[in-house]
């Protein structure tokens, strides 16, 4: 039974629409005629009820279809009636006959005297602003498309919104677009509608006189009553709908989003002002002392004024009960002084020029930003991170911030609240005027604008942020650097309980029966150290479950984890479909072997202090060279030197990402790039 009710649901348009086609061509009877009339008129209520009462234009997409249905409908019911009309004696059903009445009373050039004002009223007021209106929205929608497109993406890439929601909004963004193109189309349905039914009554009202008099043999004032009774009749029910879509269509297009329907945004928007209805009731009341108008309607319409503005503004002035308990106390405030005595993973500091940044009552937007950083995080890194702190701090300039790692400052930054960092990589582009300065994250040179030179600077080729961006990129960047720090017990914790929930027998067989929390925790740290994201926690943990029964310490752990994911390892390296490798000459790499294994030995074989001193510096040389030819080199060794190779290169401030031979996937094309000796 549901089935079928669906079906007929799915059915009805196209019903409707063939049952259309066959009232203009076959015949109806006066009755049926007056129940599509009535018909005719309820939808048009039901339409324009409708406009009145969605949020937003979005919600009644196909609005534009609709206005083509019912104009079709209308046009077929003018046809059915004009038969009729014609074929009949001016006798087309109740319904336009009482139309007729109501308008004519007696007197036929009354009647389309009135009727004629009716069409002007629907077609050069209505008609055409509805059609000024679609066509303007539909060309600023459509202009400002790309603005919204960009709008959306940079909100993506800052973290305040996922893929998800950028997806919604790109496609309310395209829906927008042909709302506005399809109802720029359809205004010309009801512009020609309208047009169509002044042609139609006229047609009606003299091929009806011709009628009358030639074979009907009535006289000619018989004649021009009953047809103009009936033509009048037929044009109204016909107009009185159409022009009740057409103000519902200006209705929809006049409307932007909003929280609340149409009838309460009116009455709320224009009772909001208590002082205006004092001034218009006032000004009634003194109209009364002009001679011949009439005292008693501006009497009661002004005096209705002043007392609907003395309630609005009594009731916004209404002072709000305060209830306090009877014989209260005042209460101590109590808190744990516990709280002082540990030290915040990460917190960010503010001079007090940057508060209103993170006070929401402010319109401060960065408590949002971070956040949607936290979130960022656990979707790109697999990290998830303790909250981060903010607080504002006197000893700072006014306009600085500093960035805390576990009570230590590892980055700040100056920036102008009020103003925009425009940045380029580009030595030619336009010179801006503004505040020079260093973008704080990654040291570009740049400029601090102020709003309206942002179009400007813009069109010129740079790249704009606003204050909060820029403080949001630098945490997020200090945040990526210093994950590992970051990731403690607790984290690790929460971590393993997630992934409980959608690989428990994992889970059970390797955590802790194979390895510890704290060991987990310290290859992780690892991993994240050295820039390798643990997103990919099921692999990591199968493979700790292969080698740790036999393998205890976390940082050979380290390296087997690395060779089980050197898919998403090599992924990182991977430019221009290659990995540019730098090598080590083998005679040397020999040595660095035997310096690592023989190095606790007194007999032991190893470079010495200067030997080490020209590895890292011809390193350096062999990076920078390959670097500059375009090329993106890493450092590949054995699985024996990777690790000690790294921590060399790292306490000397030699910023090389260094691999394994058994990390490189063996479906990844290599070239070396640079050759290592001493």
């Amino acid at each position: 039974m549901e089935e079928k009710t669906i079906k007929l649901k799915d059915s009805f348009i196209a019903i409707f629409v063939i049952g259309i086609v066959l009232l203009i061509i076959l015949p109806v009877s006066t009755k049926l005629l007056d129940i599509l009339l009535i018909i005719n008129i309820a939808a048009s209520l039901i339409i324009i009820l409708i406009a009145m009462y969605v949020k937003s234009p979005l919600e009644l997409t196909s609005f534009p279809t609709i206005i083509l249905i019912a104009t079709l409908f209308r046009l077929a019911l003018n046809i059915s009636s004009t038969t009729l009309i014609l074929g009949s004696n001016g006798n087309a059903g109740d319904v336009i006959k009482t139309f007729g009445d109501f308008v004519i009373q007696g007197n036929p050039v009354v009647g389309l005297i009135i009727f004629m004002i009716i069409m002007i009223i629907q077609l050069v007021v209505i008609t055409k602003g509805s059609e000024r209106i679609s066509e303007v929205s539909a060309r600023f929608t459509l202009d400002s498309m790309p603005g919204k497109q960009m709008a959306i993406d940079a909100d993506l890439n800052a973290g305040l919104i996922d893929e998800k929601q950028a997806k919604q909004r790109r496609e309310d963004i395209q829906r927008e677009a042909d709302f506005y193109g399809s109802m720029d189309g359809a205004s010309k349905f009801v512009k020609g509608d309208a047009i169509a039914g002044i042609v139609i009554t006229f047609i009606n009202l003299l091929g009806g006189i011709i009628i009358g008099v030639v074979i009907g043999k009535q006289s000619f004032g018989q004649a021009v009553n009953v047809y103009t009774l009936a033509s009048v009749g037929d044009g109204l029910v016909s107009q009185i709908p159409a022009l009740l879509i057409s103000t519902a269509s200006g209705i929809i297009l006049s409307r932007k989003a909003s929280s609340d329907t149409l009838n309460r945004e009116i009455v709320s928007q224009l009772t909001s002002q208590a002082i205006v209805l004092f001034i218009g009731g006032a000004a009634l009341i003194l109209m009364m002392f002009i001679p011949g108008l009439p005292k008693i309607p501006l009497m009661v319409v002004g005096s209705f004024l002043l007392i609907l503005g003395y309630r609005i503004y009594s009731d916004q002035n209404k002072p709000v009960p305060v209830t306090a308990p009877a014989a209260a106390l005042p209460k101590v405030e109590e808190y744990d002084i516990t709280e002082y005595i540990f030290t915040d993973p990460i917190v960010v500091e503010f001079g007090y020029s940057l508060v209103q940044l993170i006070d929401k009552k402010q319109g401060g937007k960065l408590l949002d930003r971070l956040v949607m950083i936290r979130r960022q995080t656990v979707v790109e890194w697999g990290v998830i991170l303790p909250k981060i702190r903010v607080k504002d701090n006197h000893t700072l300039m006014p306009n600085q911030y500093s960035i805390k790692v576990k009570g230590f400052n590892v980055a700040s930054g100056e920036i102008l609240p009020d103003y925009y960092l425009a940045m380029t990589s580009d030595e030619h582009a336009g010179e801006i005027d503004g505040i020079e300065t260093t973008e704080p994250t990654y040291g570009i040179p740049a400029y601090w604008i102020r709003p309206d030179a942002l179009d400007k600077a813009e069109m010129q080729g740079y790249t704009v942020v606003d204050a909060v961006s820029v403080i949001a990129t630098h945490i997020s960047k200090i945040i990526t650097d210093y994950s590992y720090e970051l990731v403690g017990l607790e984290e690790v914790k929460e971590l393993v309980e997630a992934l409980q929930k959608r690989y428990p027998a994992l889970v059970e067989n390797v955590v802790p029966e194979i390895i510890t929390l704290r060991t987990l925790q310290k290859v992780l740290c690892n991993l994240l150290e050295e820039g390798v994201k643990i997103k990919n926690l099921p692999k990591i943990l199968e493979i700790l479950g292969d080698y740790g029964r036999t393998v205890a310490d976390a940082d050979e752990l380290t390296e087997f984890v690395r060779q089980g994911i050197k898919k998403e390892i090599c992924s990182n390296f991977i430019h221009d479909d290659q990995i540019d490798l730098l090598v080590i000459n083998p005679e040397l790499e020999q040595r660095l072997t035997d310096t690592l294994v023989t190095r606790d030995k007194p007999d032991g074989k190893f470079l010495r202090h200067d030997e080490i001193k020209q590895f890292i510096q011809n390193a350096n040389e062999q990076f920078n060279s390959a670097s500059d030819l375009g090329y993106s080199p890493v450092l590949v060794t054995t699985p024996v030197l990777r690790s000690y190779l790294k921590g060399l290169l790292k306490q000397n401030r030699c910023d090389i990402d260094v691999l394994s031979v058994l990390e490189i996937d063996e479906m990844c094309d290599i070239k070396i790039v640079g050759n290592i000796n001493i």
